[in-house]
């Protein structure tokens, strides 16, 4: 599907969501229509493996029947059934019964069938528990089928969502069934809720621009970037990766097989299971990833737990966008954390950097971090200035990278990425200030190809360019207290230009005869008109 076709399907998706959501809730209605779609992908997906599995005893229909083939299949061969089904989940990971497929739910939405409610509510049961080799439990927990925003009894809720299946079945029959193309659609529609969202957006979106440039540092050589791209990186993490965007962008530079394996973390239930919907829409097999539902700060993943150093997992890639000044608890507790120990815990008015430091924590020695913060952690004082100090003085802050403001959904401030490594080269700290490079859009400021390539450009090659970039030594650094403001280190003035007097006496002098000129001849045409000339 080309690019257009894949606009236009986002598109049309969210004319239907716009048209059907009554007076529900935009955020409440995403949840209804992302589920449907991630049920439409998982159903193409699961009817095309079946049709090559089965080959010439799939059964064919005609193009006007609306019987589904797989429906006939298990009615005429109960005996096989539990051997396809192991051939299914050995093959593509899951296992989706007849009944519970998108054409057959589609259907029964056409004929408006009474019992549509009732089956979707086990389907989403039967996903959840039963189609994966490793549960999914909850992954449908924010869609209330019983909901009376869908109406009051069953019958109104089973009428509603009839009408919607039904609409979301005509608007993708205009397109191709190319279920990568679904994909994307769940991406652009997710951006969409998010523009509608506001604040909330932040919970689970990170602009694409955004994510382009993080996710393509964290794929470069971490010791080499000039040299190019890794040809793998064993795994990745984003300790809050709401809605997957990040990590999946990090998947999409590496190619399908260029990842060992994706870990996110996400504290938020309706945003964790956007996350996992995402994986498997983009065709992340349920074992190639994991996304663990819980709080970051408290570090309440068993797995990230793990005392022995031997043991505890670490990542090639760290990739993030967290909560923007958010308030947590500091307790004593936490003040001997493996994570916060050596540097000290991130005051309570704002959680930046005991985000930076979980993440750096569990990084490689080897590996590359990337996180957007807000520009606060760059020149505040007290715990900040000690925790960035510390950093500053064991060579891990590498890059420091000023973006425009006004580029989020959820907040208009100016933010920062800061790339960091436990190992790294060069003994200064390249700063980018690419604050004044972007397109002014009506709802927010837009960076283009252009502008995310210069600094991509910049950072791999390390390049210095007048009142742009600049390398800076830790001398330089050190006198100025550890504070890391840009603007402290890149002149963004510009000189007043010298005025040649000479050039500009010759320039009065032509236009003075240009003048002298226009009025002679002005003088000719009134004295023809019999007109007194001008003095």
């Amino acid at each position: 599907m080309t690019e257009e076709k894949q606009k236009q399907l986002g598109k049309t998706l969210w004319a239907i969501a716009d048209q059907l959501r009554g007076a529900m809730d935009a955020d409440d209605f995403r949840d209804y229509m992302l589920s449907f779609l991630f049920l439409r992908y998982l159903s193409d997906n699961y009817e095309a493996a079946a049709k090559k599995e089965l080959g010439k005893d799939y059964p064919q229909v005609e193009a006007d029947d609306r019987s589904v083939p797989l429906t006939i299949w298990y009615a005429n061969n109960a005996a096989d059934v539990p051997t396809f089904e192991k051939q299914m989940r050995r093959k593509v990971h899951y296992v989706i019964l007849p009944m519970h497929l998108w054409s057959s739910i589609a259907h029964m939405a056409r004929t408006q069938n009474g019992e549509l409610l009732n089956v979707l509510q086990s389907g989403f049961r039967y996903i959840e528990n039963e189609s994966f080799q490793s549960t999914f439990q909850g992954l449908f927990s924010e869609i209330d089928l019983a909901s009376s925003k869908l109406g009051k009894g069953y019958p109104e809720r089973n009428a509603k969502l009839c009408a919607i299946i039904k609409k979301i079945a005509e608007g993708l029959a205009d397109f191709s069934t190319d279920i990568d193309a679904l994909g994307d659609a769940y991406e652009y529609l997710i951006g969409q809720f998010a523009a509608g969202s506001g604040k909330k957006a932040g919970e689970f979106y990170t602009p694409q621009p955004i994510s382009d440039i993080l996710s393509t540092i964290v794929t470069l050589d971490s010791q080499e970037p000039a040299t190019g791209k890794k040809e793998r990186l064993e795994s990745v993490m984003d300790f809050a990766c709401g809605s997957g965007s990040l990590l999946l962008n990090v998947r999409k530079r590496m190619g399908p097989h260029g990842i060992g394996k994706i870990y996110g973390q996400e504290k938020n239930i309706t945003t964790y299971n956007l996350a996992r919907m995402n994986m498997l829409l983009h065709g992340v097999k349920d074992t190639e990833f994991e996304i663990f539902h819980g709080d970051t700060l408290t570090n309440d993943w068993e797995m990230l737990r793990e005392l022995n150093p031997a043991k505890q997992p670490k990542f090639d890639a760290v990739v993030a966008n967290p909560p923007f000044s958010y308030r947590w608890e500091n307790s004593d507790a936490l003040a001997d954390d493996v994570r916060f120990k050596n540097h000290g815990l991130a005051p309570k008015s704002a959680a930046d950097f005991a985000f930076l430091l979980h993440g750096f924590h569990f990084l490689k020695d080897e590996g590359v971090m990337a996180i957007i913060l807000p520009h606060g952690v760059l020149f505040r004082g007290g715990a900040e200035e000690r925790i960035r100090t510390k950093l500053l003085k064991d060579g891990h802050i590498d890059t420091v990278i000023g973006l425009p403001s006004n580029l989020f959904y959820s907040t208009g401030i100016p933010v920062c990425i800061l790339v960091l490594k436990k190992c790294k080269k060069p003994d200064d700290v390249l700063f980018i200030n690419a604050a004044e490079q972007f397109v002014k859009g009506k709802r927010q400021n837009q960076l283009t190809d252009e502008h995310i390539a210069q600094i991509i450009e910049t950072y791999q090659f390390r390049k210095e360019k007048a009142r742009y970039s600049r390398r800076v030594e830790m001398a330089e650094i050190e006198k100025n207290d550890f504070n890391l403001n840009i603007s402290r280190y890149i002149s963004t003035a510009v000189g007043e230009a010298e005025i040649d007097l000479e050039a500009t006496h010759a320039k009065l002098v032509e236009i003075e005869k240009d003048i002298a000129a226009a009025k002679e001849k002005h003088n000719a045409f009134l004295k023809e008109l019999g007109l007194s000339p001008l003095p």
